[in-house]
């Protein structure tokens, strides 16, 4: 935890310590001054600025709550690019005003005596008020950074609590500190740290699509850095330093170290401080007012204004419960009690006041893209859509089980800049690449026949040797078949079935296949005893290249299949869970990659129209995918699983599951949408 803490700890300790210094200040000419009686009104203004660095960061976590996932990144990343403008300017405000902070406070301090309580409280209000908006803002970004860790919060409570230890140090005269060195020493880490938040922030705004070059990477060390290592972790989280970063984050951060750090170390050249004001604190003013307040008044008043000011914005800002349209689904009838809804993230309760199930799509008229829907809402259920609406065009589809679709009138929203949509696909436009695959699969089969139709002559002579190449061979080709698993009916069993669940194990008679094949070959089995087994693979084989086209292949598992192959790889392949002795796992993994590589050839016409960022993404991640199979791979050799360091075999797992992360989206994307 302590890598996405250190930031934030050097900032709470240097935000900290130099409001402190205020404050400290501020006390100890009072009491010099014999006006303790004022002191109240400096804490007044203290606790006003710390409730209101609070409900500032507050309206900040509920404002990215309440945008779209896009909207969040690009929230973020600006915020983290002001965040570092703030740093930036501290840092070097501090390091000019160190040597005269004490003085110059002093000054400040003896002209609010003078002009009254609410200057007083106002002094010490804007003094630390503004370190809390800047710590604030800076927790913020960080904790944004590091996600549900809570290290940047722990931070921050050390630090803050160390340096108002250290200010009490201080006020008492029980410790010195060289403040120059200090913020000299602490600006130029922070300097390093801000470099890390810009190039944080930029990512973000390249994920939130307000910046180009997302898929533009200019570092990829994931193949030789396991970015959950220990020292990968630290790197990440104090200077915000990935294995992957793009173009746009190395010049970023090389840019904005070398020009700040070059400046700031220019300005080191101390100038001669400024002498403290010798004037003497005058005798506060005798409290003579017209007419007394209550002392309760103004510290509750500056203290609530803050807070509720923040309730407001987040209680005019949330989408109230009572203000959720009620929108009716029949046979006959859609979207009755449709009005145009205000922009933002909304929240329809759709009714089915109809006698039968039907699918529900908030949709583009022009277009028909969709922007929300629900799966089966039965009759007389209520069910909550919640979906972003901006400028444009909507209207309500419903499709009743056996009936005709449905679309309500449409209605106009203006404002509130562009809601992303899902372009709907139909049976007909998965056609095409349907085609194409089963032509792909068709080859492989093809191919498949005599290669195991060869293993089984290979183990009929006695070759046992040139079996077991031929047998990872065919198993292969099988292997990269991987999308039409499902279509293969019974035959999969029977060609790559496992051992797991079967009564007797890899005994079991039912245990056929190229798995059983597998286990006698590496397992000393002699050749009469595996060549039944093997002719028994060849005829299922041919069985298969000879159904196979008669067998319903559904459209909608093409977009499944891209998914779901690479996840049976990390649960099977990548667990060694399917090795039967080959330690060939890495070699089905590598075919099991170049099918899924396969699938989406066919399906990037479509998924380029629908999501045009998603396809440069996963290409990166197939192509560090492969990079990291091929290392494994040395001639005819494949290392197996359980061989792998434990560095190396986290890195093909986290990249695997980057993998999946970025092709989670593929089967909403081209998900067939009833239209009739």
């Amino acid at each position: 935890m302590w890598d996405a803490a250190f930031p934030s700890f050097l900032i709470g300790l240097r935000e900290g310590l130099e409001a402190g210094l205020v404050v400290s200040i501020l006390v100890a000419t009072l009491v010099r001054a014999d006006a303790r009686s004022r002191l109240p009104q400096v804490w007044t203004g203290v606790l006003a600025a710390i409730t209101l660095a609070m409900s500032f960061g507050a309206v900040l976590t509920f404002t990215a709550a309440s945008l779209s996932a896009t909207a969040q990144e690009a929230f973020g990343g600006t915020l983290s690019v002001i965040a570092v403008a703030f740093v930036t300017a501290m840092v070097f405000w501090m390091r000019r005003s160190a040597r005269s902070l004490s003085g110059e406070i002093k000054e400040k301090v003896t002209g609010a005596l003078a002009m009254g309580s609410g200057v007083l409280i106002l002094t010490s209000f804007l003094a630390v008020g503004r370190e809390g908006l800047e710590t604030a803002l800076f927790l913020w970004t960080t904790a944004q950074a590091a996600g549900e860790s809570s290290g940047p919060l722990t931070g921050a409570a050390i630090g803050l609590l160390l340096s108002a230890a250290l200010c009490w140090g201080l006020y008492r005269r029980v410790l010195k500190i060289n403040l120059t060195k200090f913020f000299t020493a602490t600006g130029a880490v922070l300097i390093v740290i801000a470099a890390g938040v810009l190039g944080y922030g930029l990512r973000d705004l390249q994920e939130g699509g307000v910046l180009p070059g997302k898929a533009a990477y200019a570092v990829d060390l994931s193949g030789s850095i396991d970015a959950g290592s220990w020292y990968s972790t630290l790197v990440q989280g104090v200077f915000n330093l990935t294995p992957v970063m793009t173009w746009l984050q190395v010049f970023g951060y090389a840019g904005y170290l070398a020009v700040v750090m070059t400046l700031f170390v220019r300005g080191l050249r101390a100038t001669a401080p400024k002498p403290a004001s010798g004037r003497a604190a005058p005798a506060p003013d005798a409290p003579t007012p017209a007419r007394r307040r209550p002392a309760w008044v103004v510290p509750v008043t500056v203290v609530t204004v803050p807070a509720l000011l923040a309730g407001l914005a987040v209680a005019f800002g949330r989408p109230k419960p009572g203000a959720a349209q009620t929108v009716a689904v029949s046979e006959k009838d859609c979207g009755e009690g449709f009005t145009a809804p205000s922009p933002g993230r909304q929240t329809f309760q759709m009714h089915n006041t109809g006698d039968r199930t039907a699918e529900v799509y908030l949709i583009d008229p022009a277009t028909n893209a969709v922007y929300g829907e629900i799966e089966g809402l039965a009759p007389g259920t209520t069910r909550a859509l919640v979906a972003t609406v901006a400028d444009g065009a909507y209207a309500w589809r419903c499709v009743p089980g056996g009936g005709t679709a449905v679309t309500s009138k449409a209605v106009r929203v203006t404002g509130g800049g562009a809601a992303k949509a899902v372009v709907p696909v139909s049976e007909h436009d998965l056609s095409g690449p349907l085609a194409q695959y089963r032509t792909y699969v068709d080859e492989g089969l093809a191919a498949l026949v005599p290669q195991t139709r060869t293993l089984a002559d290979d183990i009929r002579h006695n070759h046992l040797g040139k079996a077991r190449t031929d047998w990872l061979t065919a198993h292969r080709t099988y292997a990269a078949l991987g999308a039409a698993y499902g279509t293969f009916e019974d035959f999969d069993q029977k060609i790559d079935g496992r051992a797991a669940g079967l009564p007797d194990g890899v005994h079991d008679k039912d245990f056929t296949g190229f798995h059983r094949i597998e286990y006698g070959l590496w397992h000393g089995e002699p050749a009469t005893s595996l060549t039944a087994p093997a002719q028994q693979l060849a005829a299922d084989a041919a069985g298969l290249r000879k159904a196979f086209p008669h067998q319903d292949f559904d459209p909608s598992d093409l977009p499944l299949r891209a998914h779901e192959v690479l996840e049976n790889t990390l649960q099977f392949e990548l667990t060694g869970d399917t090795d039967e002795g080959s330690g060939t796992n890495l070699a089905t993994a590598d075919a099991n990659l170049a099918g899924t590589r396969e699938l989406l050839t066919v399906l990037r016409p479509l998924l380029t129209s629908r999501a045009p960022h998603l396809l440069p993404t996963v290409d990166a991640d197939v192509a560090r995918l492969q990079k990291l199979l091929d290392s494994a791979h040395h001639g005819s050799h494949w290392t197996p699983v359980g061989q792998l360091d434990a560095t190396a075999r986290a890195r093909v797992n986290g990249v695997t599951g980057q993998l999946l992360e970025d092709l989670s989206p593929v089967p909403d994307l081209l998900e067939i949408r009833k239209s009739a």
